[in-house]
């Protein structure tokens, strides 16, 4: 479990996990609100079944006090990047904090590693929701394009300050 120790705004520990025999069904399952599925698949099992084919992207669990209550993933790219994607919440669960906590933990965890220089993400222009998120976290745009998508990168030095007592295993 990856475990920085940072609470979502009701003050649940959010901590990512892997995608396992006991959980993967409830990841599977999370679900959007209605209004986001012009942006992301109507469940996150899409998401699953693209890093298990890929390969390319990590799947991880979004837990809340222990609770599944989304995915994300993340894969790094050959000029050395590291990228955040396929992050659903839970309709249920949006509103809450996790989704800026699961994106400052996994930031968090990658920035851990020796390689880790730059974190890119993309999403539609359209996404103002994401685009507010991603901007108050400190990712800019850039003039790249990933389909229809922004781009948008945070350099690993300029990441939010997320340990706060780590916890892994």
């Amino acid at each position: 479990m990856i475990n920085l120790g940072i609470m979502d705004k009701v003050g649940r520990n959010v901590a990512l996990g892997e995608v396992n025999d006991a959980n993967w069904r409830a990841v599977a399952d999370v679900a959007p609100l209605d209004d986001q599925r012009g942006y992301v698949p109507a469940l996150a099992a899409r998401y699953l079944l693209l890093s298990t084919r890929e390969q390319d992207w990590n799947s991880l669990a979004v837990h809340a006090d222990g609770t599944v209550v989304g995915h994300i993933m993340w894969a790094r790219d050959e000029d050395g990047s590291y990228w955040i994607g396929g992050m659903v919440i839970d309709g249920a669960e949006q509103g809450r904090g996790a989704g800026r906590a699961a994106v400052r933990t996994l930031m968090g965890w990658l920035a851990e590693r020796g390689d880790c220089e730059e974190f890119r993400l993309s999403y539609d222009p359209d996404n103002a929701v994401a685009e507010g998120l991603y901007t108050s976290l400190g990712f800019r745009p850039t003039p790249d394009r990933e389909g229809d998508e922004i781009v948008a990168c945070l350099t690993a030095q300029a990441a939010p300050a997320t340990a706060v007592g780590r916890e892994t295993g």
